[in-house]
């Protein structure tokens, strides 16, 4: 019964919403271009089509008394968007009656089917027709004994392995075996992603207490996710399409890594992309084949345009920041597909699943690989599912995708690792490897925030989560929840503290269409463990005001941190060592990221919005001068976040590096059958969020199993 009346709710609220289909597909919508004004009578309008094309967001409350944009302005050069704070309150009530809802108590029931522990009250969970699943193709009731190979984790890296290997005549079985869950319907909605890192689609991994860093974090401890779920980390993340800088794979391939240079991977970044971006779609380093759907976010807020003209005021071009030769800002780029979160999961595993020769294991924990200590010969994997432990052969090759954090953690639990650290666990030591000795994260502080006098003109939660909304993504995969977090642009600089002779940034800004505020200290506080203390009283006075702020990101931290196992039990989460912040060169290339940000901020586009720059009182930072470089090197250290992009743990190098876990080929050494394809080989920093190059290290990863194995039958 109750699945019945969820569906007749949706069902019911689709076809409400089908009664205004007011728009178009493929035009981005903005908040300040205005006006348009909604017609009384939708279905006898004679001018129903432009009425379509301005694709009004219902929902948002229009009060233009403090609209700083003025209807004789000069509208933005796309011509198909809308802004927010254009939208006139005279005509909203419409045939419906008027368009005000509270947060949308059907997000909180769905939100439910995807917290921690979750289990239906009954047998029959009523949202089960929402997940996706994965079960074996017809004709087999249970995994083989043996398979050609068997990858471990379906994150980035091995759902692109899992589609590729089982793609080729005569064609090799594949398993792939993954300790989360298969995808819902909520994961989806781009505007969720931060309610998504309180679920059991992440691994909720902390950092060790590190004294002096994460003062304002629960516990003190940095959070660091990790995404269990088939699609990995794809299914949690904040969706950016993000490369890197040439000159990071051509370090990489300079240290000895040969066939990792700049040149050699992008075949590969283009082999998996499907560009939908309309100004850059069809450059010759973009791909417009793959199955990986890039494309600009279908919504935005004036903000945007302020944050652009801001920076092309101060030297920064409105450019492509994918672009392998120019540097600047541009509108955000995220792997979605018309609004909807395109995970790893759903591009490469998804279409396939029938595959009689992929079988996929979901909610299945990979416990060891099983090793000949004398051969040093892989033949397999242990893994539990449903508390009974199973064993499968491999004939071919084990592949390790479980994750930086997941895959080195079961290299060490096999017997590859540090020896002195395997002995004290005593675990028997097959090989002697410096595995998970190397770490590095990418860390940002989001604690400059602007205030806003004028109204309508950034992202505020009451108007977001509403039920219309929800049917207006459902439906037509835009409106307001289709923006990734709140995020709507991403700017590369480089800072005068930056001693790279090349043009690399080393920092990137995230432009949000509102600020850390925008729920009023829920969702966005909770993912990144903001402590109810420091976030009270450094923030409450902002809850309910618009707001906008930019979040630096550390592209190149020096800092180096490790991790090792806790215990010998696969279920327990590894001691994870940041070391954030260690050197003070990161420290000070942060503060100087605060001082740009400041300089955006206080810059003539955004006078328009009376914006002035919010000063928290941060509990750990009252003995200094608000906004003295001393206070502000304070409140970097207390609201440090982790932005879940741990490299290096399985670190990639050649032979006569000391601390490299795998070679060029990704096998590790000493190891015959054994490779890892993650972001944990990744040997250095690099300017990129890490997904996009974990598909990129998949597809790579692919040509070189199958290069190996060309001649087998």
């Amino acid at each position: 019964m109750r699945r019945l009346i969820y569906t007749a709710l949706l069902l019911n609220t689709l076809l409400y919403t089908k009664a205004i289909d007011i728009y178009e597909e493929d035009d981005s919508v903005d908040v300040e271009n205005g006006p348009y004004d909604i017609p009384n009578n939708i279905e006898n309008n004679a001018n129903v089509r432009s009425f379509r094309n301005s694709r009004i967001l219902w929902p948002y409350p229009l009060n233009n008394k403090s609209d700083p944009i003025k209807g004789n302005e000069e509208p933005s050069s796309d011509e198909n968007v809308l802004h927010l704070s254009k939208l006139k309150n005279g005509n909203r009530k419409a045939r419906f009656g008027y368009w005000s809802y509270p947060q949308s108590p059907i997000v909180d029931i769905m939100m439910q089917t995807v917290a921690s522990n979750y289990n239906p009250t009954n047998a029959n969970d009523p949202f089960d027709f929402l997940r996706d699943s994965y079960p074996l193709p017809k004709g087999y009731n249970e995994p083989l004994n043996e398979y050609d190979y068997v990858i471990v984790g379906a994150g980035s890296s091995g759902s692109v392995l899992a589609a590729r290997l089982t793609e080729d005549k005569p064609r090799a079985s594949v398993l792939l075996i993954e300790a989360g869950k298969p995808e819902m319907l909520l994961s989806d909605i781009p505007a969720l992603t931060q309610y998504l890192q309180q679920t059991d689609y992440v691994w909720p991994y902390t950092m060790e207490h590190q004294p002096g860093v994460c003062m304002g974090s629960e516990e003190q401890r940095c959070y660091a996710p990790r995404g269990k779920a088939i699609g990995g980390t794809s299914v949690t993340n904040s969706m950016f399409y993000t490369r890197g800088r040439p000159q990071d794979w051509d370090r990489i391939a300079a240290d000895g890594n040969f066939g990792w240079s700049y040149e050699e991977v992008l075949k590969y970044y283009m082999k998996s992309e499907r560009s939908e971006l309309k100004k850059y779609r069809d450059q010759p380093y973009r791909g417009r084949d793959g199955e990986l759907t890039v494309e600009n976010v279908p919504f935005k807020t004036g903000l945007v345009e302020a944050f652009l003209a801001a920076g092309r005021m101060l030297g920064h071009p409105t450019i492509d920041y994918n672009a392998p030769d120019q540097l600047g800002f541009g509108y955000v780029q995220t792997i979605t597909n018309r609004g909807h979160r395109l995970s790893a999961a759903k591009a490469f595993l998804h279409r396939h699943k029938g595959r009689k020769n992929l079988h996929i294991l979901s909610e299945a924990k990979a416990t060891k690989v099983i090793i000949d200590p004398q051969t040093k010969k892989v033949s397999g994997v242990e893994y539990i599912k449903n508390n009974i432990k199973h064993r499968v052969n491999c004939r071919r090759e084990v592949i390790l995708s479980a994750g930086p954090i997941g895959s080195p953690q079961l290299l060490m639990l096999s017997g590859i690792g540090p020896k002195e650290h395997l002995q004290t666990l005593g675990i028997p030591v097959v090989m002697d490897l410096k595995v998970g000795r190397t770490l590095y994260d990418h860390i940002g502080f989001p604690g400059v925030i602007f205030k806003l006098k004028s109204t309508n003109a950034s992202l505020l939660e009451p108007k977001v989560a509403t039920l219309p909304n929800l049917m207006q993504w459902l439906q037509f995969g835009d409106g307001l929840l289709a923006s990734p977090g709140g995020v709507e642009a991403i700017g590369y600089l480089k800072t005068a503290l930056s001693e790279d002779p090349e043009l690399v940034p080393d920092i990137e800004l995230l432009s949000m269409g509102g600020s850390i505020t925008q729920d009023s200290g829920g969702a966005i506080r909770r993912s990144m463990r903001i402590s109810e203390n420091t976030y009270a009283r450094a923030f409450h006075t902002l809850n309910g005001m618009d707001t906008w702020q930019a979040i630096p990101t550390l592209l190149y931290p020096r800092s180096k941190g490790y991790m090792e196992l806790r215990d010998t039990s696969p279920f327990s989460h590894p001691k994870l060592y940041g070391n954030y912040l260690t050197d003070p060169k990161d420290l000070a290339t942060l503060r100087e990221a605060v001082k740009h940000i400041i300089q955006l901020g206080e810059s003539q586009p955004f006078k328009k919005y009376d914006a002035t720059l919010h000063l928290p009182q941060y509990p750990t930072c009252s003995t200094y001068p608000l906004g003295s470089d001393a206070y502000w090197e304070c409140a970097i250290r207390t609201l440090i976040v982790s932005f879940h992009e741990p490299i290096g743990t399985c670190k990639m190098g050649p032979s006569n590096d000391f601390e490299a876990v795998v070679d060029n080929n990704l096998r590790v050494y000493g190891i015959e059958g054994l490779r890892v394809a993650d972001a944990s080989v990744i040997p250095r920093p690099i300017g990129a969020r890490t997904n996009v190059p974990e598909i990129m290290i998949g597809e790579k990863a692919a040509d070189l199993i199958r290069n190996t194995w060309s001649n087998n039958v």
